[in-house]
């Protein structure tokens, strides 16, 4: 059960149990529950309000009514607690630190490489020599020491501070970030261009109507408070 349901019905129980109690507590606890009942209400309907249009009530559905100005606010809360640019470099630079490039080497197809290196030498001018002496396979011969070679020589670059800092400078370059966030930027609008009046009324009445239900609370507690000091001054 909701916050603002149990106050109403609190306050309600409170007012008919009022008719039943003598005086003079019958008129503290009767103003005090009216009083509570009128603030949970009025709250209530005000925040039914913020999100709803009612008829003939001016000011109401101001959500739907400022829709474009609310994905505008969605839009830049999103770019600048996610995506500012101190962020996306900070978390490229401390990415970069978990990239294990060993790894990468080991999944590299080293067999396709020497294929490839195979075919250019058959295309250029030394495969009319190679021909003469067996053709193609002769190459083959070579495989295991070109990919070992090969290999080792990657693992050797790959590790070597030179290449590390050289990656790191790249990546935090500020050109690669701001492509990046130009990019999520689209994607943000895209998506933002979507939606409905109703969908942005939706998607912001239920993050905040958790929170907006302790109105209904407060508004109950103030009137009940108020509606006690009534009888003082009737």
């Amino acid at each position: 059960m909701n916050k603002s349901l149990l106050t109403h019905i609190i306050a309600s129980i409170i007012l008919i149990a009022s008719f039943f109690l003598q005086e003079p507590f019958k008129e503290y606890f009767y103003y005090a529950s009216l009083f509570a009942l009128s603030g949970a209400l009025t709250n209530h309907l005000a925040i039914y309000m913020l999100f709803h249009k009612v008829p003939f009530l001016y000011g109401s559905g101001v959500i739907e009514l400022n829709f474009q100005k609310f994905k505008t606010a969605i839009k830049e809360l999103i770019m600048k607690e996610f995506f500012a640019k101190e962020k996306v470099e900070h978390f490229i630079e401390n990415e970069y630190k978990e990239i294990d490039f060993t790894k990468i080497v080991e999944t590299i197809d080293y067999s396709q490489v020497f294929q490839a290196l195979k075919e250019g030498i058959m295309e250029s001018k030394f495969g009319q020599l190679i021909n003469m002496f067996g053709g193609e396979e002769t190459l083959n011969g070579l495989k295991e020491p070109f990919i070992n070679k090969l290999k080792q020589s990657l693992m050797k670059l790959t590790n070597s501070s030179t290449f590390k800092e050289e990656v790191q400078k790249q990546l935090t370059n500020s050109n690669i970030s701001e492509h990046f966030l130009k990019k999520i930027d689209i994607i943000i609008q895209k998506r933002l261009d979507e939606l409905s009046a109703k969908e942005v009324r939706n998607i912001i009445e239920n993050l905040m109507k958790k929170h907006l239900e302790w109105l209904v609370v407060w508004g109950a507690l103030f009137g009940g408070l108020i509606g006690l000091c009534a009888p003082a001054f009737a």
